[in-house]
């Protein structure tokens, strides 16, 4: 742990102005993004005294070993770039609010020409209107009645293409569960008015449909139409089905965001309930964990800042009211920039009495029984994890906690496509957006021993190299002081995939024995790399070695270390088998008429149908070839030459038939 006086600037260089200012860890990587009215008076909190810093706020500081700050011009803008940074950098020590679970919503593309209905999760696209969240089940149930009402297309691109190629619909054509524009049953206007309807009617003017259809009824019953007054019944009976789902809770103008809180002193739990038109549409929730001391008015301000700021159409997606537990904190430039966002006034309020109140009290309570459920399901899975980690550390007698945990495996064929895969694990739990393949040629591709050298001395290189880039040169105090964000380019390599590749872990486990051991403890020892721990983990017995060691250490075989080991070898043997299985695949596919100038895939099927065989095009001269379809005489001298300087090197490349991935005669 850094010292924090080690990096401590001086008192005069910190600016008394608003700003944002970041700490770096010693891999340079931001662990924590703040913002102040005065950068001055927040950053020498952090300094006067560190041990009487709460213990969250104490680890933060102990674990940097630099400070930055950016100048802004008013607190509006440090609002905006701290929450800019807090969703570039994830810092760890800053609350970041997570979905419990990806909640998905009713979307309608109407920017396509033919607007289609379905169900729709993660980022939103430009053009496309969303309605909801909602649960699974209910929002599937909710679009299969619906469409009966309003038969909007809901099919795929490809289904769309494959019906108007053909002239004729799909199943829900069929069955008046789409009006079929594809074979122009609706012309395209007409179908984006029923997809207009459709919207509208999410959107809450449910009454006016159904009014409508009542009239229409009634005039159909008139006219003796008792067939199609039948249908329209039905319809009606759908629409009310839909409508009553969402019971009326506030009064039918009301558009508001309820959010309401439950912590304790390590977790908060956040659930807020979608109102639009006086009826609970939607419902989000959140576990989060309180790494950063902050409080109430704090993690509200936090939460709106996520939950308004993820995505950049929110015009429709940010109601008039936001109703919250308590005030935010920077209240008044919260509600300008949610202004700015929606396009319109947005009033963040406290209820006080009445149904408002009422309902923010139904929503604690599902905050605190969201709580309580998480505690009970994660209590296990907790207890488990730091059972093996800690079990693992004692029976290696390692001094470090194994935070960061990397497997490699080597897989190949008879030192054919030799490939290794790089699997990692993190408190525990899989990490798998850190994962790594790597393909193995040359010399190292000589046995197993060698790849593994190969493969731990790359890795290791690229962290080496990273981590010169990314610190400070001796001497340099990284304070840019200045009234401008560093550019994105500053930063890409702490954000992208070579900064996570960059991260060391503390513990490097090898799919092997003591041969891949010492292979792998080598290429640590000749890049100078001295505080990460390397075992083997061999198949036979289920022995664990260490470097050097004569005898490996054998854990119970009902000790949790012992099952995350074969966990984590499992995963990198599996990875490593994917990828070597691909690159097999492929290389299935080279023919010696690979390579060939002017000669595609086309030309090379009606050579083979020609001639029969590889052989026998070989044997064939220019003046022959010319009589396979498409083989003209500059393309027949083209393919001789090729063949003839393959065979002088000595290549004996299989071919392969396309269709049926026969190797053909050579």
């Amino acid at each position: 742990m850094a010292d924090p006086a080690s990096y401590r600037p001086q008192a005069g260089e910190i600016p008394t102005t608003p700003g944002v200012y970041r700490f770096r860890d010693p891999h340079g990587r931001v662990i924590y993004v703040g913002k102040a009215k005065n950068l001055r008076s927040r950053l020498n909190s952090y300094f006067a005294n560190p041990a009487g810093l709460l213990p969250k706020t104490h680890a933060m500081v102990h674990a940097a070993s630099s400070v930055e700050w950016t100048m802004v011009g008013s607190e509006l803008e440090s609002l905006q770039l701290e929450y800019t940074w807090i969703k570039e950098f994830k810092p760890r020590f800053n609350v970041v609010f997570r979905d419990d679970k990806t909640y998905p919503y009713l979307a309608v593309s109407m920017g396509e020409k033919l607007p289609r209905v379905q169900v729709m999760r993660g980022e939103r696209r430009k053009g496309t209107r969303y309605f909801g969240p909602y649960t699974a089940g209910a929002i599937r149930e909710t679009m299969d009645t619906l469409l009966r009402v309003f038969p909007v297309r809901s099919c795929s691109p490809g289904v769309l293409k494959r019906a108007q190629a053909s002239g004729r619909p799909c199943l829900l054509g069929y069955i008046d569960k789409c009006s079929a524009p594809c074979v122009g049953r609706v012309t395209a206007e007409e179908h984006r008015a029923i997809a207009e309807d459709f919207c509208s009617f999410m959107g809450g003017e449910a009454k006016r449909f159904i009014t409508r259809l009542e009239k229409d009824m009634g005039a159909a019953v008139a006219e003796l139409d008792y067939e199609r007054a039948a249908r329209l019944r039905d319809d009606i009976i759908a629409l009310r089905k839909v409508f009553e789902r969402n019971a009326v809770v506030l009064s039918e103008d009301t558009d508001a965001d309820v959010f309401a809180l439950h912590d304790d002193d390590l977790e908060a739990s956040v659930q807020v309930f979608h109102v639009r038109g006086g009826r609970v549409r939607g419902q989000r929730g959140w576990v989060v964990e309180k790494v950063e001391d902050a409080t109430t008015p704090e993690l509200i301000e936090h939460l709106l800042q996520q939950v308004y700021g993820e995505d950049s159409d929110n015009q429709g997606r940010i109601p008039r009211e936001v109703l919250v537990p308590e005030i935010p904190s920077n209240h008044h430039e919260l509600l300008e920039w949610l202004g700015g966002l929606r396009g319109a006034k947005v009033d963040i309020r406290v209820p006080q009495r009445g149904d408002k109140a009422a309902l923010m009290s139904t929503v604690r309570e599902n905050a605190e029984q969201a709580l309580k459920l998480h505690k009970v399901r994660r209590a296990g899975d907790i207890t488990v994890r730091s059972q093996a980690l800690q079990e693992l550390q004692e029976a290696l007698e390692l001094p470090v906690p194994l935070l960061r945990i990397e497997c490699y495996d080597i897989s190949h064929v008879q030192g054919t496509n030799v490939v290794a895969s790089m699997v990692v694990v993190e408190d525990g739990l899989p990490k798998k957006a850190d994962y790594r393949k790597f393909s193995i040629t040359g010399a190292a591709a000589t046995d197993d021993t060698a790849a593994m050298h190969d493969v731990l001395t790359r890795r290791f290189r690229h962290y080496l190299q990273d981590k010169s880039a990314q610190l400070p040169k001796s001497g340099e105090v990284p304070n840019p002081g200045v009234g401008e964000p560093p550019s994105s380019s500053d930063d890409a390599a702490l954000t992208g995939a070579k900064a996570r590749f960059a991260y060391p872990p503390n513990l490097v486990v090898v799919d092997g024995g003591q041969p891949q051991v010492n292979a792998a403890a080598r290429a640590l020892a000749e890049l100078g790399i001295d505080d990460v721990y390397v075992v083997g983990l061999a198949k036979r017995l289920e022995e664990v070695w260490l470097p050097d060691s004569d005898f490996p250490v054998i854990l119970p075989r009902t000790s949790q270390g012992l099952y995350l080991l074969q966990r984590i070898r499992d995963e990198a043997h599996r990875f490593a088998i994917t990828f070597h299985r691909q690159k097999r695949g492929k290389a299935m596919t080279v023919s010696a008429l690979d390579g060939v100038p002017g000669l595609g895939e086309a030309k090379r099927k009606a050579l083979v149908a020609h001639f029969g065989s590889l052989k026998k095009i070989k044997a064939a001269t220019a003046l022959e070839l010319t009589a396979a379809k498409g083989i003209g005489p500059a393309l027949a001298e083209a393919v001789v030459s090729h063949l003839a300087a393959a065979g002088a090197s000595g290549e004996a490349a299989p071919a392969v038939n396309m269709t049926t991935g026969e190797i053909l005669e050579t």
